[in-house]
C-alpha cells in the first residue's frame, strides 16, 4: 500500500537538516521540531553517498505516494525540492555543473543570454539621463555619492520605509497576530541583507553596513526582506501551511527552507516585484521625495532623476548573470568578472568585489533576483495584476507567495 504523503514530509525535513551538517548555507530556516534539529546537529555528519541514496529512496517515495484530495500540488512542491536536493548533494560530492546547468536543476529555469548590446543601449540611455563630463559609470557614482543616507540617520531611514511598507502589505495581507521582526545591523557579509525567519511570525533582518546605502536601498531593503517580502512570504507559508489543523495544514515541509531549491526563485522574485505591488507607479518616487530624502537629510530635488536611473538599472541587473555564468564556467577571471560588473552594473570596485565574492558563495542564485523578478511579474500580469488593477495585483501576489507553486508549476 502507498505510503502518505505526510510521511515522505517527514523523511524530507530530516534529510535537508541532514545536508545543512555539509554546508552551512544550505537551510536558511528551520521552525519544526527542535527534536529534529537536535537529533540532525548529533554526531557525525552522515555520508554524502548515504544523503544521496535517502534523497532518491524518498523523491521515489513521494512519486508513488498516496495522495489525499487537494495534494497534487503538494507532491510537486516536494518532487521540485527533492530534486534540487539531490542536485545540491551532487555538487557537495563534487559533480561540475555549468552555470546554466546548476540554475536550471536547482531553480527550474535555465537563464537566457543577455548580450552585451543590450547593456550598452542601457548605457546609452543613462548617457542621456546623467549630467557632467566622464563616463557613464563616473557620473552615475557621483549622483549616488549625492544620495547616500549618513550612517547616524539610517537607522530612522529603515524605520520608516518598514513602517510605511508594512502599512500598505496590511491592508491587504491577513498578517498572524504575533507578525514581528527586529533590525540588526552587521559588516564582514557577501550580501546586503538577509532576512532570517525564526517562525511564529517573527524575523530577525541584518543591514550591511561594510558599504554606503544610497536612499532607494532603505525602501528596497524594508520591502524585499520585510514587505511584501521575505518576512511575509515566510510567514504566510508557515501560517497556512505548517502549523496544525485547523489554523493551518500541518505540513511539515513547510517548517524548513533549503536555500538552493526552486522556492528560491519564487521567493526573490517576489520580494523584488513585491516593492512595486507595495508602491505603483508614482507612489515611490513620492514617498522617496516627501519623507525619505528630508529625513535622511538629501535634496529631494535628486529624487526623480534617481528614480529614472533606478528604472534603466532593471536592465542592467542582469549583468550579474552574465558575470557569474562567465566566471563560474571559467571563461572569465575574478578580476576580468569584477571589471564586467564594474562597466555593465555601475557598481564601484568594492561593490563589484563583493558580489563576486556572493557569486563565490551562492553561484547561480544569483539568477533569482532578477530573472525572477521578470517572471514573477509576467505571471502576475498574466493573471489580471496589471499596474490598471492594483487590487487584482495583490489577490494575485498574495496567492503566489501562501502557495506551494514552484516555478515548473506556474509555466515558468
Amino acid at each position: 500500500m502507498d505510503v502518505p504523503l505526510s510521511e515522505w514530509a517527514s523523511d524530507y525535513v530530516n534529510l535537508v537538516l541532514a545536508v545543512g551538517r555539509h554546508d552551512g548555507n544550505f537551510v536558511d530556516a528551520y521552525h519544526g521540531p527542535k527534536a529534529w534539529k537536535q537529533v540532525a546537529e548529533a554526531g557525525e555528519p552522515r555520508p554524502l553517498a548515504e544523503l544521496r541514496a535517502e534523497c532518491r529512496r524518498i523523491l521515489e517515495g513521494v512519486d508513488q505516494s498516496e495522495l489525499l484530495p487537494g495534494e497534487v500540488l503538494r507532491r510537486d512542491y516536494l518532487l521540485g525540492m527533492l530534486g534540487a536536493v539531490d542536485t545540491h548533494l551532487a555538487r557537495l560530492e563534487g559533480q561540475r555543473f555549468s552555470f546554466d546547468e546548476e540554475a536550471e536543476a536547482l531553480y527550474q529555469v535555465r537563464p537566457t543570454v543577455t548580450p552585451e548590446a543590450a547593456f550598452e543601449a542601457a548605457l546609452a540611455r543613462l548617457d542621456e539621463l546623467l549630467d557632467g563630463p566622464g563616463p557613464v559609470q563616473e557620473r552615475y557614482q557621483r549622483l549616488r555619492e549625492r544620495i547616500l543616507v549618513p550612517t547616524l540617520r539610517l537607522d530612522a531611514v529603515f524605520q520608516a520605509a518598514i513602517a510605511e511598507a508594512r502599512d500598505r502589505t496590511r491592508r491587504h495581507a491577513l498578517l498572524p497576530d504575533t507578525d514581528h521582526f527586529r533590525v540588526e545591523y552587521v559588516t564582514g557579509q557577501s550580501w546586503s541583507a538577509y532576512n532570517w525567519y525564526q517562525g511564529g511570525g517573527h524575523s530577525v533582518i541584518q543591514v550591511n553596513l561594510d558599504l554606503p546605502i544610497s536612499i532607494d536601498r532603505a525602501l528596497d531593503l524594508a520591502a524585499h526582506e520585510g514587505y511584501p517580502g521575505h518576512h511575509v512570504y515566510n510567514a504566510l507559508l508557515e501560517q497556512r501551511f505548517a502549523q496544525p489543523p485547523p489554523a493551518g495544514k500541518g505540513w511539515l515541509e513547510f517548517t524548513v527552507y533549503p536555500l538552493f531549491s526552486p522556492q528560491s526563485l519564487i521567493a526573490e522574485g517576489t520580494a523584488n516585484f513585491g516593492i512595486e505591488v507595495a508602491f505603483p507607479g508614482e507612489e515611490r518616487l513620492i514617498f522617496e521625495r516627501d519623507v525619505l530624502f528630508p529625513m535622511a537629510g538629501l535634496d529631494p530635488a535628486d529624487a526623480e532623476r534617481w528614480s529614472r536611473v533606478q528604472a534603466e538599472l532593471k536592465l542592467l541587473a542582469f549583468a550579474d548573470n552574465e558575470a557569474a555564468r562567465g566566471y563560474l564556467d571559467g571563461h572569465v577571471d575574478g578580476a576580468q568578472a569584477e571589471a564586467f560588473l564594474v562597466k555593465y552594473s555601475l557598481r564601484t570596485e568594492a561593490q563589484a568585489a563583493q558580489r563576486l565574492r556572493f557569486i563565490d558563495t551562492y553561484r547561480s542564485y544569483v539568477i533569482n533576483y532578477n530573472l525572477g523578478e521578470q517572471l514573477v511579474r509576467s505571471w502576475v500580469e498574466g493573471q489580471g495584476g496589471t499596474v490598471a488593477d492594483p487590487q487584482r495585483r495583490w489577490a494575485v501576489f498574495l496567492d503566489l507567495i501562501s502557495s506551494p507553486r514552484l516555478p515548473r508549476g506556474l509555466g515558468l
